[in-house]
C-alpha cells in the first residue's frame, strides 16, 4: 500500500468515527467515544487534511457543527449561525492565538473577556419586545431544535426581562446545565429506585431538554449561564463583551460569577490555572476556560473562519472521562453490609490523575450497562467524585464474554450476600462475623440502647480494631485495664516512637513498625517480645501512674455491667438489619428465649405482630450463618447472661399451626386458603412433602397451585427449609404455654405516639410505661394513631396529628393518667 493510499484510507476512517460520535453525541444524547479521544481524533484528521488540501472536504467532521436537528422537534433556522470553538491545549497553543490577533490588530494592549466553558448544552434563547417567544438548540450550527416548552420550566431563564432598555429583538446564548449535586441526587434515586441513570451531568442536561413531555423537563435539575448574543435589533448593546455581560445580568439572565477581563496571553494563562485549581469545588461541571477578545469592533475585524470565531478559543482542562478496559469485576463490603461492584481498570489518566479502579455502584446498574470482564468503558472522574464507569464502548467488546453475576458469598467472611425483595443493594449477611463491617458492628454493639457500654467510641474502636485487639464484639469482654491505659496515650502520641517514651520504653529500631499493635497485643512483660522489640530491664513495668485513670476505670465497670442484659437489648445489639428496637422488643416477649430465636427457621417468625416476610428472611439469614452463630457462642462465654429469658408467649398458639405455616413460607400459588386445604389432607410437613401432584389435586388444589407447590418442594434449599420448618412448629407447641386469661392493659390494642420534650420524664421512661399498659409507641402519626403525647418543641408529628384529627395529650394529662393506672404501670 503506498503512502497517498494509506493516509485516505486514514482520512476516511477518521472521518466515520467523528461521524458517529457527533450524532450519538447530538442527536442522541449517548457519548460513544469520551471527549478527549474525540479531540485527538479530530485534531489528527485537521492536521492530514491541512497536508493533505487534495483530500479535503466541505462535508468533513472538521468544517461542522454539532448534529443535525432531531425530526422530533420543530426546526429553527438561526438568524446568525451558532459556531463552535476553536481549541487549545498548551500554553503555547495559547500564546499563538494572542500572537494572530495582535499581528492583525497591531494593538499595544490586548484585553480578552475569560470564563469557565461549562459542560452542557449550548442554547438560543429569543426575545421580542422583552418577551421570552422561542428557545432552541444549535443543531448543526444553521438549523436547531425547537425546545421553547422544555426551556419555560427552568425557573432561572427569564420570560420577561427586567429593567430597561433591552431591543427589540434579542438573542441571548448561552448553555444549560445540571449542577453536580443535583447530578448526584438524581442518580441516586435512579439506582435506588431502578431507573434510567444519566451517564454525566452534560447529557443529563441535553437528554432532559429532549423531552417531549415538558413535565419530565420540569422534574430534572437544569439551570442556566449566559454567555453570548445571536441577533440583535432595534437597540444598541455595549461595545465590549464584559459589559454586555453585565447589561444582560441586569435583564435578569444569570452569568457566571468567574468572568474577567485579563491582559494578553500572562493574563490568560494565570486565569485558566486559576480556575484549574477551582475547578473541583464548582457546582457544575467544565471542561476548559474560553478566552474572548474584549472589544466588539476587534471581534468583527478578526471576522470568522470555516466553524468557528478567530477572536476566541477554548482552552480545555485534562479531561474528565476517558476510555480504558476492564480487567475484573469485584465486590467490595463496605463498614454496613453493602456489597459494591468495583471494575478493576487497565490503569488511565483521568483528570491529572491514575485510575485503576471505578464504581459500578450496584448489580443493576452493571445490568443496564451491560459491563462485562474486556469491555472497553468509558470512566468519569469529576472533582472529588469517585472514579465511575459510565457506559460500555460495545463495538470494541471482544468475543466471548459474558455477563457478570453477583457472586453468592462475601469475599471477605463468606456468608450468604442478600438481596432485599424491591431493592437494588445487595448485602453480606454476616453483620457481627464480617471483618468489614467489625468496626461498624462494635459501635452498634456498644451504643446506648444496645449494651450501653459507656466511653467507648468511634476513636477507640477505629484504634482496638486495628491493632488487632477487637476481632468481634466478645472481645470486648477481654479488655483489661492496662490496654485501655496504653489506647488513651496511643491516641493522644504523636509517633510511636512518643507512646513509647511515655511509656518508659526505649525502642530498637527494628521494633518500632508496629509499636501501638505489639503494645496493646502483648503482655509488656513478655520476655521474647522484649527482646525483639525493646531495650529495657528485666524488671519493667508499665509506667502508668501519670495516666488519668477514670475513664479506663468507668469503662471496665461498663463493659462488666453489660454482661447482665435484657434479651430485647440483646437482639438490638446483634445488628440485626430490620431489627431495630421495638422488633428486638417483639420478638423477646414472644418467643422469650435466645436459644430459641437462634435456631428457628424464618417463616416462624412471621408469627410476631408486626414482623412480615422482609423482616422475617433478613433475621433468618442472619441466624443462618455460621459467623453470626459463632459470636453469638463467644459472647455466651464471657459471662453476656441474659437476665429475662421466658416460655414463648401463650399467644402464640393463636396461629401457630400448619395451615399457618404453609401460607408463612410463601409458596408460590399457595394463598391461605390453598394452605387450609393443604393442612387439612395431609396434617405435617413431613405427610406433603413426598406427594405427587394428582394427590394434592385429589385434596382439591387446583392444577396450576398443585405444580407450583411440586415444582417448589423440588428445589433442595426449599425441600430442606419446609422440612426444617414443619419439625420446628412442633418443638414450639411442644414448650408454649396453653392460652390462660391474661388480664387485658388499659392500653390493649391503642398506638401512641410521642413527641417534643417531656418535663418529668424521658421518652424512653415514658415509652416503657405505656407500653406496661399494652400500648403500641410507634414514630409516627397516622389515622390509625390513638392519641399524640406532645411535649415542649413539638413540630411535624403534632401539625400531622392535627391535620388529622387525632387527639392530643399533653403532658399533664399524661402524667395523670399515668398516676391513675400505677397498679399496672
Amino acid at each position: 500500500m503506498n503512502q497517498n493510499t494509506a493516509v485516505t484510507q486514514r482520512i476516511s476512517e477518521l472521518r466515520r468515527q467523528l461521524a458517529a460520535a457527533s450524532r450519538a453525541y447530538h442527536e442522541h444524547d449517548e457519548q460513544i467515544i469520551p471527549d478527549a479521544e474525540y479531540d485527538r481524533l479530530m485534531r489528527e484528521l485537521e492536521a492530514l487534511e491541512a497536508a493533505h488540501p487534495e483530500l479535503d472536504s466541505a462535508d468533513s467532521p472538521s468544517h461542522q457543527v454539532g448534529g443535525k436537528p432531531s425530526s422530533r422537534f420543530p426546526e429553527v433556522v438561526h438568524v446568525v449561525p451558532m459556531l463552535s470553538l476553536g481549541n487549545a491545549f498548551s500554553d503555547a497553543e495559547v500564546h499563538d492565538f494572542v500572537r494572530r490577533i495582535d499581528e492583525r490588530l497591531h494593538r499595544r494592549e490586548l484585553f480578552f473577556s475569560a470564563e469557565p466553558k461549562l459542560d452542557g448544552l449550548a442554547i438560543n434563547l429569543r426575545y421580542e419586545n422583552g418577551v421570552f417567544v422561542q428557545g432552541a438548540t444549535r443543531g448543526d450550527g444553521a438549523t436547531g431544535e425547537d425546545v421553547s416548552a422544555n426551556l419555560r420550566q427552568i425557573k432561572v431563564i427569564p420570560q420577561q426581562l427586567q429593567g430597561q432598555g433591552w431591543p427589540e429583538v434579542l438573542e441571548v446564548r448561552g448553555e444549560v446545565y445540571m449542577p453536580r449535586a443535583d447530578f448526584e441526587r438524581y442518580n441516586e434515586q435512579a439506582r435506588l429506585h431502578g431507573g434510567k441513570v444519566l451517564a454525566n451531568p452534560r447529557n443529563g442536561a441535553a437528554g432532559s431538554l429532549r423531552q417531549l413531555d415538558p413535565k419530565i423537563s420540569a422534574q430534572r435539575p437544569l439551570s442556566f449561564y449566559a454567555y453570548g448574543l445571536g441577533e440583535v435589533a432595534g437597540g444598541e448593546l455595549p461595545e465590549t463583551h464584559s459589559a454586555t455581560l453585565a447589561q444582560l445580568a441586569q435583564w435578569g439572565f444569570p452569568v457566571s460569577d468567574l468572568c474577567k477581563v485579563v491582559q494578553g496571553a500572562e493574563g490568560l494563562l494565570a486565569y485558566y490555572r486559576d480556575i484549574g485549581e477551582r475547578r473541583d469545588s464548582l457546582a457544575y461541571d467544565i471542561d476548559g476556560v474560553v478566552y474572548k477578545l474584549d472589544d466588539r469592533e476587534g471581534q468583527q475585524e478578526m471576522g470568522f473562519v470555516a466553524r468557528a470565531p478567530r477572536w476566541a478559543i477554548a482552552h480545555k482542562f485534562p479531561a474528565q472521562e476517558q476510555t480504558t478496559t476492564v480487567e475484573a469485576i469485584e465486590i467490595q463490603i463496605g463498614r454496613t453490609g453493602a456489597a459494591t461492584p468495583v471494575a478493576r481498570l487497565k490503569p488511565v489518566h483521568v483528570a491529572g490523575v491514575v485510575v485503576t479502579n471505578a464504581t459500578l455502584h450496584n448489580a443493576d446498574q452493571i445490568a443496564r450497562l451491560d459491563v462485562r470482564v474486556g469491555d472497553a468503558v468509558i470512566v468519569r472522574r469529576a472533582g472529588d467524585v469517585i472514579p465511575e464507569v459510565v457506559s460500555v464502548i460495545v463495538e470494541r467488546r471482544p468475543e466471548g464474554t459474558t455477563p457478570w453475576q453477583m457472586p453468592r458469598a462475601c469475599p471477605v467472611c463468606g456468608s450468604e450476600i442478600v438481596r432485599e425483595e424491591g431493592e437494588a443493594a445487595w448485602r453480606c449477611s454476616g453483620e457481627l462475623s464480617c471483618p468489614a463491617q467489625r468496626k461498624e458492628a462494635i459501635a452498634h454493639f456498644a451504643s446506648r440502647k444496645a449494651m450501653d457500654i459507656d466511653g467507648l467510641g468511634d476513636k477507640y474502636i477505629e484504634v482496638l480494631v486495628d491493632a488487632g485487639i477487637v476481632r468481634g464484639v466478645a472481645d470486648l469482654y477481654a479488655l483489661n485495664r492496662d490496654q485501655l491505659l496504653v489506647l488513651k496515650l496511643a491516641l493522644d502520641a504523636d509517633s510511636p516512637e512518643g507512646l513509647a517514651s511515655q511509656l518508659g520504653l526505649h525502642l530498637r529500631p527494628e521494633g518500632s513498625g508496629d509499636t501501638l499493635n505489639r503494645i496493646l497485643k502483648l503482655d509488656a512483660n513478655d520476655a521474647a517480645w522484649r527482646a525483639q522489640a525493646l531495650s529495657v530491664p528485666a524488671s519493667f513495668q508499665w509506667n502508668t501512674k501519670k495516666i488519668a485513670t477514670k475513664w479506663a476505670d468507668n469503662l471496665i465497670a461498663a463493659i462488666a455491667a453489660s454482661r447482665n442484659t435484657t434479651l430485647e437489648r440483646l437482639l438490638f445489639a446483634l445488628g440485626i438489619e430490620h431489627v431495630g428496637e421495638s422488633t428486638a422488643k417483639a420478638l423477646s416477649a414472644w418467643f422469650g428465649d435466645l436459644e430459641l430465636i437462634r435456631h428457628l427457621p424464618w417463616p416462624l417468625f412471621k408469627r410476631v405482630p408486626d414482623i412480615g416476610g422482609e423482616v422475617a428472611r433478613s433475621i433468618g439469614h442472619f441466624m443462618a450463618q455460621p459467623g453470626n452463630q459463632q459470636a453469638i457462642d463467644a459472647l455466651l462465654a464471657r459471662g453476656v447472661q441474659i437476665s429475662d429469658t421466658h416460655a414463648p408467649n401463650a399467644k402464640l398458639r393463636t396461629d401457630l399451626n400448619l395451615a399457618t405455616l404453609l401460607a408463612d413460607l410463601e409458596i408460590p400459588k399457595v394463598t391461605p386458603v390453598r394452605a387450609r386445604q393443604l393442612a387439612e389432607a395431609f396434617r405435617s410437613t413431613a405427610a406433603i412433602l413426598d406427594e405427587e401432584a394428582h394427590n394434592f389435586m385429589t385434596a382439591g388444589l387446583p392444577a396450576e397451585t398443585a405444580n407450583a407447590l411440586v415444582a417448589w418442594l423440588n428445589v433442595d434449599a426449599n425441600a430442606q427449609l419446609f422440612s426444617e420448618a414443619g419439625a420446628a412448629l412442633e418443638r414450639l407447641l411442644a414448650i408454649t404455654p396453653l392460652q390462660q386469661q391474661q388480664v387485658a392493659g388499659v392500653l390493649d390494642g391503642k398506638t401512641v405516639v410521642l413527641t417534643g420534650t417531656l418535663a418529668q420524664m424521658s421518652r424512653d421512661e415514658a415509652k416503657a410505661r405505656l407500653e406496661a399498659l399494652g400500648a403500641k409507641v410507634s414514630g409516627s402519626v397516622s389515622k390509625k394513631t390513638s392519641f399524640v403525647v406532645a411535649g415542649t418543641e413539638a413540630g411535624s408529628k403534632l401539625d400531622k396529628a392535627n391535620e388529622l384529627g387525632v387527639e392530643v395529650w399533653d403532658e399533664a394529662r399524661l402524667l395523670a393518667f399515668l398516676a391513675d393506672n400505677g397498679e399496672q404501670a
